[in-house]
């Protein structure tokens, strides 16, 4: 995709861009280390660099950083190489993701790293996002590096596998982890001896890479299809959690379908979209408060 990009004060502004919502992109469920400012911009840590995202009128200005690290972290972070008007006209056949897609078009699928999505969503399940944001956040400060501050707060980048295998479950757990700890300390000694290369999965098909996510403790068919869809180009994908059962009962199935009977729908109906259709139907769903009486 082609743009206008001017560098200016340490800042980049890229101009009339389309399909692009800092709202929306950053509360669809699929990160959780940005957080919106008092003007409405978003301030988040990814690739250990910390970036703040505004929209004015059709411009995206990310401040704190330059054309360099845009060129080689922001474009493919955002994902702006793709067509995102293009997926949603296909999804929109659908009388349901017409109304989906019209309510979060400004969702993007942010391209993140396995391993911080990996334990990131270990730490969700069952599990609230304050609580999951919190989480990540005491790993980071306790166990990552320092970045910098900005604007008045200090950052951390998320700790490396060998950061947290020297660490007992319970120095993990006093990181508001709960019973997650013991899985976390288990990815991290999988990860840091080479027993799974987390950066390799992706070259695997969907379903390999799903039974290879599953073989870690605290990983179950959500977890991985969230890993898969965020972090490893797996855009078939499409996890299930409350609110994405909700909508495809509520639109499409019968109540109380089985999750493996969803997933086959939801992979058969929307194929090679899957993954961007559950994002704009987990948005929606979770936003109006979608119930299934109503």
């Amino acid at each position: 995709m082609d743009y206008n990009i001017i560098e200016k004060d340490n800042k980049i502004i890229i101009e009339n861009v389309s399909d692009f919502e800092p709202k929306h992109i950053f509360e669809c469920g699929q990160c959780f280390r940005w957080n919106e400012e008092d003007d409405g911009s978003y301030t988040g840590v990814a690739h250990e660099k910390v970036i703040n995202v505004k929209k004015e009128e059709n411009n995206i200005i990310l401040s704190n950083t330059n054309r360099e690290d845009f060129n080689n972290i922001w474009y493919e972070y955002f994902d702006l190489d793709r067509d995102y008007k293009a997926i949603k006209e296909e999804l929109s056949r659908d009388e349901v993701l017409k109304k989906s897609t019209d309510f979060g078009y400004g969702i993007r699928i942010l391209n993140q790293d396995p391993w911080e999505i990996l334990i990131s969503f270990i730490i969700s399940a069952n599990n609230r996002i304050p609580r999951i944001k919190a989480a990540i956040e005491l790993l980071s400060e306790k166990y990552g590096e320092y970045i910098e501050e900005y604007n008045g707060k200090k950052y951390y980048s998320f700790p490396k596998p060998e950061d947290i295998t020297e660490k007992s479950v319970e120095d993990i757990k006093n990181c508001k982890t709960g019973f997650r700890a013991r899985y976390i300390v288990n990815a991290a000694d999988i990860v840091a001896s080479g027993q799974m290369d987390i950066y390799a999965i992706k070259n695997l098909t969907t379903e390999d890479a799903r039974k290879e996510l599953m073989l870690f403790s605290g990983v179950g068919p959500k977890v991985s299809d969230c890993i898969m869809l965020f972090s490893m180009d797996k855009y078939d994908a499409f996890p299930i959690d409350v609110w994405v059962k909700r909508v495809m009962e509520y639109f499409y199935l019968d109540e109380d379908t089985k999750l493996k009977d969803i997933q086959k729908y939801a992979q058969n109906k929307f194929g090679k979209y899957a993954g961007f259709a559950q994002q704009y139907l987990f948005y929606y769903a979770r936003e109006l408060n979608l119930k299934k009486n109503g």
